[in-house]
């Protein structure tokens, strides 16, 4: 490739970026193109893995979800928490559940049947509905 009179590889015009450039641009992508990126070079891996790009995956609202969970959340950097957020945490005293898909970063949240008000048809009618206890529920 010619680039004003010289040749030169694309990859060592990549390579010359202050890594907080490429962190950024990584941020703009998903989570599955960080973690794939990490096998370009060092400083990709090195920018994939910086906690500017994982808190871009993140809520913006992570610390407060955070705050309402039930057991602390251990992690050591942001990439951690964002995995470690791929599995569902208790929130709000245990009476939901709180996850971030992995793929898209999108929050989800698990609500128990019984926090659902139904306003069709009577909802609290056992004609319309009816509780079975099952002993592996949570309840």
């Amino acid at each position: 490739m010619e680039v004003g009179g010289g040749s030169c590889a694309l990859g060592s015009d990549i390579q010359r970026l202050p890594e907080e450039c490429v962190a950024h641009a990584i941020s703009l992508t998903s989570p599955r193109d960080a973690c794939r990126s990490e096998a370009v070079s060092a400083t990709f891996r090195s920018a994939a893995s910086s906690d500017k790009v994982w808190r871009s995956f993140l809520p913006s609202d992570y610390a407060e979800i955070l705050a309402r969970a039930v057991d602390r959340v251990e992690f050591g950097s942001m990439k951690q928490l964002y995995f470690r957020l791929c599995d569902p945490i208790l929130i709000d005293g245990g009476r939901m559940g709180f996850f971030v898909d992995r793929e898209t970063g999108v929050k989800c949240f698990i609500l128990p049947a019984r926090e659902l008000r139904i306003v069709w048809g009577h909802g609290d009618t056992p004609q319309y509905r009816r509780w079975i206890h099952l002993p592996e529920s949570r309840q």
